[in-house]
């Protein structure tokens, strides 16, 4: 996503490694303000996290917000789940989707829009060994051939 105004603050390249995504939705973070504040510092990881669907709300599990330096007793447990704002028939839509074989919901990136925290997240499907070996292939014979070009055009 190349919005204008969009700060970047967490991306999960692992998940574009282990899963196919196929759809991406964007969600707002339900946070406490010195939450706010450590993500303005881009301290944040969702490399280990993932999302459920409970009770018709969507919450996101192990996503990492590191305590703010300055907000001492205010600061929340780090690890704590947070939930995720989306529209009742798209989280639904998505409840539907999970119970199918095979796929998972999986955040993709957190980043400012407009002053707002969002976060993107993905429906996936699990990739198998065989798969992420062809992705590897593909993307070492892409650079190859990048590198060649260069090579040529020099």
């Amino acid at each position: 996503m190349a919005n204008e105004g969009m700060k970047l603050i967490a991306n999960n390249k692992k998940a574009y490694h282990d899963y196919f995504i196929e759809e991406k939705y964007e969600a707002g973070l339900v946070l406490h303000g010195t939450e706010v504040k450590s993500l303005r510092q881009g301290k944040c990881s969702i490399k280990e996290s993932f999302i459920r669907i409970e009770n018709g709300e969507m919450f996101i599990y192990g996503m990492h917000i590191s305590p703010y330096e300055k907000g001492n007793i205010f600061n929340k447990d780090p690890l704590r789940p947070k939930k995720l704002l989306l529209h009742k028939r798209e989280i639904m839509k998505l409840l539907g989707k999970i119970k199918e074989k095979g796929y998972t919901l999986v955040p993709l990136q957190v980043y400012f829009t407009s002053g707002r925290a969002k976060i993107e997240i993905g429906l996936a499907k699990g990739k198998k060994l065989y798969d992420k070996r062809d992705d590897i292939a593909k993307k070492d014979q892409r650079r190859e051939s990048e590198r060649d070009f260069k090579v040529k055009n020099l």
